[in-house]
């Protein structure tokens, strides 16, 4: 598979349930991509994919935040880190070389994101973005109602988005 280009394009894959992660989430989804680099880590790739949030995901988001803020839940730039610090907005809940579990607990919903690595057997890395929701009240079923469009986008992009720049270091030099 040496030079060959890989897709960046992620795969929708039914998420693993019960999840370790949120054993009793009600609301889950996963994406799957495949990279030719066998070093990462799952912290590797959650500080690559969650640093770049496009121009529109953050506007997205701080149209997020201004709605949210009228409900009296947690913002984007809510103090959330505890002493694990943080990977973009999302406060560390876990850690290891092949999984970092991301999330908080809110009024509304309590949710999680998590990065897996794994080999592929093949000298490959699949990288799965999971992402679990456990919701409260009738506020949290609105809320994942009315974001999981604009969800699903955004961490298709920025997957897709680092399978591209790991593809392109990862490919030698055309002749």
């Amino acid at each position: 598979m040496t030079g060959e280009k890989m897709s960046a394009r992620p795969l929708m894959v039914k998420p693993h349930m019960p999840h370790p992660a949120m054993p009793d989430a009600d609301w889950a989804d996963c994406y799957e991509l495949q990279v030719p680099t066998a070093d990462l880590t799952a912290i590797d790739v959650a500080r690559a994919m969650l640093s770049r949030f496009p121009p529109w995901a953050r506007l997205l988001m701080t149209l997020r935040n201004s709605v949210t803020n009228v409900f009296g839940l947690k913002s984007t730039g809510s103090n959330l880190a505890g002493d694990k610090g943080k990977i973009g907005f999302f406060p560390i809940v876990s850690q290891s070389d092949d999984q970092v579990v991301l999330g908080f607990d809110d009024r509304h919903l309590d949710f999680r994101v998590v990065i897996g690595v794994r080999d592929d057997g093949e000298g490959r890395r699949l990288i799965d973005t999971t992402t679990l929701v456990r919701r409260k009240i009738l506020l949290g079923r609105i809320y994942i109602a009315l974001i999981t469009p604009f969800h699903r986008l955004i961490v298709s992009k920025m997957l897709a988005n680092f399978g591209k720049r790991v593809n392109s270091v990862s490919l030698p030099a055309s002749p």
